[in-house]
């Protein structure tokens, strides 16, 4: 076989093979052996059919496309591998000849990885927010803590911000009430936000059998989006009571003795919580810079083919999880078609542009990944996911995914590296210093992850599958 490689622009190649007829004996046995087993001829066993009556009975031109066929991707694997070619996704094959007893000749187009040199990221330097907890911050803190141990009891007033109410709801739309616009008995805490929009305003300062009306559009249901006129009645106040703060409460809501202990450790989790923004936004930062270092072409395949996943997953999985349609979504967003797409392009292009910054350096560097940073990867997916880790390790097997978690954490290793070289420092002029904090090992896989995927499921990009 003789190959030669022609290149047409950075990300994609043409492939010119040819192959002696003798080396396609192997598929010419295989074909002649497939067609035996399909087809009968009176006066020959099945399976013991010669060539040659195969040949008169159904043509020579079946027996050698059945062989093309089944040569074709072993010759292909054979060109690629002899180039040392990254393919992405599948070619495009043209066979431009092809003799009985002489020769077979293909071309095959097909988009791959582009050559990225990666330059001396040393340099970097990134501007994060520093770590500042006030005690505004550890009193809020406190407070939430205190509302979820909060009782409720019944008064005879006018329902005011942050009392619970016990509501009958109907909803009319053009004068009908919907099928599915009545509820009763519904408990709500007045300011949370968590029905229609307006019914705040409607319920205050309402006793106990009051009533109000009101217009809001409907998020979900049957006639989800429209305007409806909503009649709200309160059958029930009741007020909430908080404990008291003192070093009781801390001993009923936490493992402290004392109330000083209980808003010392609120204050060391919100500083623990902030460094892990602070390195989170660190890693965004230097990737960010790393990128604008490299020149990255981007096949327009791939582009397309990530644009249309990323589109098909937020329409039909997440949400159609949650009832909308993409033009809803789209008015809910307050954008136009246009600037969707244009929006879409741009974190497909970052996307595709930052798996492969990372995969370069991970080959530059040399970075490996063992066992047990497999398994503490799959472990996260898995918790992210709402799997266990069996279920969600099974389900990686079975489809073939393991490559792509070991790539996941190997990007992740890349992007630790470069953190670890650049210059952070917080708007107070300090240098951050993130080889300390524990989480270190497992946010920047987290990071680099996420750069590359547009939710919950990842669009990844597939090298060598034609192999």
């Amino acid at each position: 076989m003789k190959s030669a490689v022609e290149t047409l622009n950075p990300t994609r190649v043409r492939l010119t093979v040819e192959v002696p007829f003798e080396e396609l004996k192997d598929s010419l046995d295989a074909a002649y052996k497939k067609i035996n087993q399909q087809v009968t001829v009176k006066g020959f066993r099945k399976g013991k059919i010669p060539a040659r009556v195969i040949d008169q009975r159904f043509g020579r031109g079946a027996v050698l496309e059945e062989a093309v066929n089944d040569a074709l991707p072993k010759f292909y694997t054979e060109a690629v591998n002899e180039a040392d070619l990254n393919p992405l996704g599948q070619p495009e094959v043209d066979i431009t000849e092809l003799k009985d007893g002489e020769l077979l000749a293909f071309t095959a187009e097909v988009d791959v990885r582009p050559e990225i040199e990666i330059p001396d990221y040393s340099g970097i330097e990134v501007e994060v927010d520093a770590i500042e907890v006030s005690e505004e911050d550890v009193e809020k803190s406190v407070e939430q803590l205190r509302g979820r141990f909060a009782s409720t009891k019944d008064v005879e007033r006018a329902a005011t911000e942050g009392d619970v109410v016990t509501l009958d709801l109907e909803a009319k739309v053009d004068g009908e009430v919907l099928p599915d616009g009545v509820a009763s008995d519904v408990s709500y805490t007045i300011g949370s936000g968590e029905l229609l929009d307006g019914i705040d305003e409607a319920v205050k300062g309402l006793e106990a059998g009051g009533e109000a009306t009101f217009t809001s559009q409907l998020k979900g249901g049957s006639a989800e989006g429209k305007d409806a006129e909503v009649t709200v009645k309160v059958t029930k106040v009741s007020a909430r009571e908080l404990p008291e703060l003192d070093d009781e409460f801390a001993q009923m809501a936490s493992e402290f003795d004392t109330l000083e202990e209980l808003k010392a450790d609120s204050r060391t989790r919100l500083e623990n919580m902030k460094q892990y923004d602070q390195a989170t936004q660190a890693q965004e930062r230097v990737l960010e810079k790393l990128l604008e270092l490299v020149e990255v072409p981007i096949p327009e395949k791939l582009l397309a083919d990530e644009v249309q996943t990323r589109k098909h997953n937020l329409e039909h999985h997440q949400l159609g999880q949650m009832g909308l349609t993409i033009e809803k979504y789209l008015e809910f967003q307050g954008k136009t078609v246009e600037e969707f797409d244009a929006e879409t392009s741009e974190q497909a292009i970052k996307g595709i542009k930052t798996q492969f910054v990372l995969d370069a350096l991970v080959n530059k560097e040399k970075l490996g990944v063992n066992q047990e940073e497999l398994t503490e990867h799959l472990m996260r997916r898995a918790q992210s996911s709402g799997m266990s880790p069996d279920q969600f390790a099974q389900a990686v097997v079975e489809g073939g995914q393991v490559p792509m978690l070991v790539g996941e954490v190997a990007r992740g290793k890349a992007l630790a590296v470069v953190v670890e070289a650049a210059k952070v420092t917080d708007t107070n002029g300090e240098v951050v210093d993130l080889s300390d904090d524990e989480d270190e090992a497992e946010t920047p896989a987290e990071t680099a992850e996420a750069a590359v995927e547009a939710d919950a499921d990842e669009a990844e990009v597939k090298g060598d599958e034609a192999k």
